[in-house]
C-alpha cells in the first residue's frame, strides 16, 4: 500500500542573522536527515520538546516551508519538488490544523461561513451544498448550536472544533495538527483530540506533532522522538518503551535519566 507521506533524507536550514547589523549570520539546522513514512489509517506523533524541529518538518511536509535537502512524496508522488503553482490545486487532499485556533479564524466569519468558505473555494462546492455539508460536519462536532457563533463568542474548545470541521468537511489524504489542544484544560484536550482522531477520513493519515507523551501514547500508533532537528527514537504505541536518555525522559520526566549522552546518541 502507497504511504500518504514519504520523507526522504530531508534537511530544513534557516540563515540566522548576527546581533547586531555588522555580525555575520550562521545557518542553523532546524531539520538534519530525516527519513520516515504515514500510511493509509495510521496516526504518527512528532514529539519533543520546543526546538526539536517537529513543527518545522510538518510544515516542509505540507509545503509550508521548502526543503533545502531531500524529497518529500505525498500518495507516492513528488511533492516538495513542485512549485506552489503546481501544489495549490492539490491542497485540498492535505490539510493543517494550526496550534493557535483563533488567530487562524476569521472574527467577522461565524462557524458556518469558515466551513462553507473552505468547500467552496478549496473544495469547489457549490453554495447551498456547502451549507448542507457545512452544518451536518459543525453538527457531528457538537456544534450544531453554535453555528452563527464569531469566534470571539467561542469557547477555546469550539474554536479548535470549527478548525477541525473546515479540515474533515474536505475529506483530506493527510492530517497535519500542530498541537491542537494547547492551552486548552486536560478535560477538554482529551475531548478535542477525540474528536479529531475518531472523525479522520477513512484512509487518511495523520501527524500529530506535540510535547505531550499520554496523548501520543493514548492516541497515536507510532512516535517519532525529536531532538535538535533529528529523529532520535522510533516508538510503536501505545506499548512502546524508550531508550534513548531524552526520550525516556520525555515519556517519564519524574524519572532519573542520564541526558549526558543524549545529544551523542
Amino acid at each position: 500500500m502507497t504511504a500518504v507521506v514519504e520523507v526522504k533524507g530531508v534537511y530544513k536550514t534557516f540563515e540566522q542573522k548576527g546581533t547586531w547589523p555588522w555580525s555575520p549570520s550562521r545557518e542553523v539546522n532546524a531539520v538534519v536527515d530525516v527519513s520516515l513514512e504515514v500510511h493509509p489509517g495510521e496516526v504518527l506523533a512528532l514529539v519533543g520538546q520546543s526546538g526539536s524541529g517537529k513543527t518545522t518538518l510538518s510544515r516542509c511536509i505540507l509545503g509550508l516551508e521548502q526543503v533545502s535537502r531531500g524529497e518529500i512524496l505525498l500518495e507516492g508522488k513528488p511533492w516538495s519538488s513542485l512549485s506552489e503553482a503546481r501544489r495549490r490545486p492539490l491542497r485540498r487532499s492535505y490539510q493543517y490544523i494550526p496550534q493557535d485556533a483563533l488567530s487562524a479564524l476569521d472574527p467577522q466569519q461565524t462557524a458556518l461561513e469558515h466551513v462553507v468558505e473552505s468547500l467552496t473555494v478549496l473544495g469547489g462546492v457549490g453554495h447551498a451544498a456547502a451549507v448542507k455539508q457545512g452544518t451536518e460536519m459543525l453538527e457531528k462536532l457538537g456544534l450544531g448550536a453554535r453555528l452563527a457563533a464569531l469566534p470571539r463568542e467561542m469557547s477555546g474548545g469550539e474554536q479548535r472544533r470549527v478548525t477541525l470541521a473546515r479540515v474533515f468537511a474536505l475529506r483530506p489524504s493527510l492530517v497535519v495538527a500542530d498541537e491542537p489542544t494547547s492551552g486548552l484544560d486536560p478535560d477538554r484536550q482529551e475531548s478535542v483530540l477525540e474528536d479529531l482522531i475518531e472523525n479522520l477520513p477513512d484512509g487518511a493519515g495523520c501527524i500529530l506533532v506535540t510535547h505531550d507523551m499520554p496523548q501520543a501514547r493514548k492516541w497515536c500508533n507510532r512516535a517519532m522522538v525529536m531532538l535538535e532537528g533529528r529523529v532520535i527514537e522510533e516508538l510503536q504505541l501505545p506499548e512502546g518503551e524508550p531508550s534513548h536518555p531524552y526520550a525516556k525522559m520525555l515519556f517519564d520526566p519524574w524519572g532519573e535519566h542520564d541526558l549526558s549522552q543524549s545529544t551523542a546518541q
